[in-house]
């Protein structure tokens, strides 16, 4: 049976005699439609005619989220560059697009390419870069005889590729329940704490109602951060060296990517984009701490509209990629009442992972004479969990922190809601308890 594929090639002379050859040949492919734009190739893979489609590295308006879209309709997505172009090449496998095949192959070429995309998606199984080592007979018509390359994901040929990468690092994201326990702050110190034991990381501000880490360690302007990184990761413009540069580097180990200052900018945090930009975090740091929003709640009635935008789906995406989450609740009585029943929707969330409780402002005037006991023995009955960490309401140390700008183990190392946290970190970490290490502290510029 032949495989129902669509075109989107913008050289009408390539994809002429693409089709041509298709028709002329039994090569396991048939055009079903000849696209004149994205919008025609989107309305077209959506009405299930397809199972592929053909198209151009420089087709106008195509983004991850395209691709995303086509992949959700169950179309594979085979590119074609021009040969020489690696530019265009580099940026499909930056979208994700695996399979890329130069337009001086022959048709028999660009049709396996097809079959075997096709073939991957089905089976729900990944696919390296198409390689063909033998030629064949008929190149494509408007260029020459047909070379095809044996390549690599970055497009180099076998004897120049790169030595494989390093571990990948681990994404941990912090969450809380409305009325804000301090999920924020958490999520700062851990960042902090987690570089002071020697561990890279880097701090997402992934909060879609809001970001306020860049003004908590004193980044008064607004920084593109993660919205330029996401909006280059829909354009398939994000790599490694980019998403540093994006970064602000506060020393020590410790990277920040500020998120959104205005709420009403919440549709640029796609959730396909923050996908590839928490995968990309991963080569950039051993720890990737993310702050997420606290609401998890779906928009019931975008379920079955795969194209809108949903105002929580950054916090999904987050969770979802996320190796380890870590639940924050406040110590008060209202605000454990608001943890226990957001905990039962994250776990509906993200059934594959056992969140990590973390009390914040833990004191006897709010849960009696041992809030220790009595805040674990509750959440012990109420959600069948003990939290890893209780930390003590340090008012004052918090305060001086966020008046200066500075982290809490800069402002008060001896706050023991620090020592609280840097014991978790130990924990994530991996790692035994250190004693107090001579070393200089050094103060975040003021900037």
């Amino acid at each position: 049976m032949s495989l129902p594929i669509l075109t989107a090639v913008t050289d009408s002379v390539v994809e002429a005699g693409l089709v041509s050859a298709f028709d002329r040949h039994d090569l396991g492919v048939t055009v079903v439609r000849r696209c004149v734009d994205l919008p025609d190739l989107l309305a077209a893979a959506t009405t299930g005619a397809a199972r592929a489609a053909l198209l151009s590295a420089d087709l106008r308006r195509f983004d991850r989220e395209a691709l995303a879209r086509l992949t959700m309709a169950n179309v594979a997505v085979v590119g074609l560059v021009a040969p020489g172009d690696e530019a265009g090449e580099r940026r499909l496998r930056q979208l994700g697009i695996v399979a890329v095949i130069t337009a001086d192959a022959t048709v028999e070429e660009v049709a396996g390419a097809v079959v075997e995309a096709a073939r991957a998606l089905s089976n729900r199984a990944a696919v390296g870069p198409v390689s063909i080592r033998h030629g064949f007979s008929e190149p494509v018509a408007g260029y020459g005889t047909a070379r095809p390359p044996v390549l690599d994901r970055a497009g180099r040929p076998d004897d120049e590729r790169e030595p494989a990468p390093v571990a990948e690092g681990r994404v941990i994201a912090v969450w809380g329940p409305t009325g804000a326990p301090g999920r924020t702050t958490i999520a700062l110190s851990l960042a902090a704490e987690l570089a002071d034991l020697g561990a890279s990381t880097l701090l997402v501000d992934a909060d879609s109602y809001g970001g306020s880490i860049g003004q908590l360690v004193g980044l008064l302007e607004e920084a593109p951060g993660l919205a330029a990184a996401a909006r280059a990761a829909n354009q398939g413009m994000l790599d490694v060296p980019r998403l540093a540069v994006l970064c602000r580097d506060l020393g020590g180990g410790l990277r920040v990517l500020p998120g959104i200052a205005r709420p009403s900018r919440w549709p640029e945090l796609r959730p396909s984009a923050l996908e590839n930009v928490l995968e990309l975090s991963r080569r950039l740091a051993r720890f990737v701490i993310v702050d997420c929003g606290f609401c998890l709640e779906a928009d019931e009635e975008l379920a079955f509209d795969t194209s809108a935008p949903r105002r929580n789906g950054a916090t999904h995406a987050v969770l979802a990629a996320a190796d380890t989450v870590i639940a924050v609740s406040s110590a008060e009585p209202v605000g454990l009442v608001r943890f226990v029943r957001g905990l039962s929707d994250l776990r509906d969330l993200v059934p594959g992972v056992e969140p990590l409780v973390v009390v914040n402002r833990l004191r006897a005037s709010v849960a009696g004479g041992d809030p220790r006991r009595e805040i674990t023995r509750a959440l012990n009955r109420h959600t069948d969990t003990e939290p890893v960490a209780l930390v003590p309401y340090d008012l004052a140390a918090f305060d001086a922190a966020q008046a200066a700008g500075q982290l809490l183990r800069d402002i008060a190392p001896a706050s023991p809601a620090r020592a609280a946290i840097r014991e978790l970190a130990t924990r994530l970490a991996g790692r035994a308890p250190r004693g107090q290490r001579q070393r200089q502290r050094r103060r975040l510029p003021a900037r």
